[in-house]
């Protein structure tokens, strides 16, 4: 096995949920400029987050959708382009259908 391999400054960090509000203390090799005073009095180092298990929807059983990109409103509106292009199409299917009748119907009289 390689030795020193592992960091060994362990030390005890604050990481905070932005959303949740939920902060836990722990041991981390985690580094921050920001510190904050924990429920024993002390002051330790902050980690903020954007997600942990308080706010994940797998944890919460709730559904978020987070759409910071707009990628939702760009899928939908491909649906809904994909979809007229199909009414359209069928629209001119059905247009060449009736004109090919009406020329076969003059052709046999």
């Amino acid at each position: 096995m390689k030795k020193q391999l592992h960091p060994t400054d362990y030390r005890l960090v604050v990481f905070q949920d932005e959303q949740a509000k939920f902060a836990f203390l722990t041991h981390s090799t985690a580094t921050s400029n920001e510190t904050i005073k924990w429920e024993d009095g002390q002051e330790y180092p902050l980690v903020k987050m954007h997600i942990s298990s308080a706010s994940h929807p797998f944890f919460t059983g709730e559904e978020k959708i987070i759409d910071t990109e707009g990628r939702v409103d760009r899928f939908k509106a491909r649906q809904a382009a994909a979809q007229a292009r199909t009414t359209q199409l069928a629209n001119k299917a059905k247009k060449t259908a009736t004109r090919q009748a009406k020329k076969t119907k003059t052709t046999q009289k």
